[in-house]
């Protein structure tokens, strides 16, 4: 019998979620992110129950070209462009759209030749300091691309929100000006907004709306939880309980004895661990739902194994079901009691975590 570690998608959620951004902004186009395997919910399953947007962002051609082979004919964005002009033949061939955030792309694609000229969107930093070019050089790149016969000329120009997950930040109204002052009177499509953007800020809307970890059922905010957006979990890693120990006053458990006893208590024993994708840093009182019902992690993460306080929990039995984040246990409470965050903690699901659809 193998492991009883599992990945439980809810295709269901994630159309859910779906529906949510486009009743959030009504008006825009949606490109869904499915970068990093679908945020852990696996590529090609995410891009199929998610088939009724417009476009997918992804990372890499890698992404990109499973996603053609599989038969998907939407539009496929390459979030951080290129990172090679040798890869511009195979952009061109699988019909790719790519972001141009630097004089290097530019130059690239001026000295390429191209049996078809590829989509681009134009990225300007407006305030994030990542990936962009600086506004005052907007109209020249803009210019520069407009004159390349290796480049389709419906150029779109977009953005990347650096603190729309804090509500009141006045960092994003700040980047919303910065950039259409930047773009002010270039022709093309807009998109500014993410995740956090959709739901707070209905002013970054524009053209395009690119959300991510909405999708897949988890607030894109500092605080607040994913049911106050109406989005629902689509990920539970789930295991069972394979052993109960009954433990003296003192006794220290697991690597390096960080948790003793209190009194004499029952310890269970879930196979899970960092192996799977389940975070070490996880700390003592972190919530696990065994049988449903809430106990609290002790002692350290191991790779294979997490072990849990049972004396509120006197009817659990050996085999009961145990849920470490999704359904009943939001992914976001996990994630702040291992000093994370919950796109992380998606993302890390082990290879050789079976993920399965419900």
């Amino acid at each position: 019998m193998s492991r009883p570690v599992r990945a439980l998608v809810d295709t269901q959620a994630l159309q859910a979620n779906l529906q949510c951004v486009r009743a959030a902004a009504p008006h825009a186009r949606v490109m869904a992110v499915i970068k990093a395997n679908g945020y852990g919910h696996g590529l090609l399953r995410t891009a199929r129950t998610l088939q009724a947007a417009d476009a997918f962002g992804v990372a890499s051609i890698d992404e990109a070209a499973a996603l053609r082979e599989a038969g998907f004919t939407h539009p496929i964005l390459l979030l951080a462009g290129f990172f090679s002009g040798e890869e511009l033949d195979t952009i061109a061939a699988l019909g790719l759209h790519i972001v141009v955030h630097h004089d290097v792309q530019l130059d690239a694609l001026e000295g390429a030749r191209l049996d078809t000229p590829v989509h681009v969107w134009l990225k300007i930093d407006s305030g994030m300091h990542r990936l962009g070019f600086p506004p005052e050089r907007a109209a020249d790149a803009y210019r520069r691309l407009r004159a390349c016969a290796q480049v389709r000329p419906e150029i779109r120009l977009m953005t990347h929100l650096a603190n729309a997950d804090a509500r009141e930040d006045p960092a994003t109204p700040e980047q919303l000006g910065v950039f259409q002052r930047a773009v002010e009177g270039l022709p093309g499509e807009r998109s500014i907004a993410n995740s956090a953007g959709i739901l707070a800020w209905p002013q970054t809307h524009a053209d395009w709306v690119r959300p991510g970890l909405m999708l897949y059922g988890v607030t894109p905010f500092l605080s607040g939880s994913a049911q106050d957006a109406g989005l629902r979990a689509a990920m539970s890693l789930t295991s069972r309980l394979i052993a109960i120990n009954h433990r003296r006053r003192g006794d220290a458990i697991g690597y390096g004895g960080d948790y003793r006893c209190p009194e004499d208590m029952p310890v269970g024993v879930v196979a899970i661990g960092y192996g799977d994708g389940y975070p070490r840093a996880a700390v003592t009182g972190t919530p696990v739902l065994v049988g449903g019902r809430r106990v609290s992690l002790v002692g350290r993460v191991s790779m294979d194994l997490i072990t849990v306080d049972l004396r509120d929990h006197p009817r659990a039995a050996v085999g009961d079901e145990a849920v470490l984040w999704g359904r009943g246990l939001p992914v976001e409470e996990v994630a702040r009691c291992a000093s994370t965050i919950p796109y992380e903690l998606l993302c890390r699901v082990a290879a050789r975590v079976p993920i399965l659809e419900v």
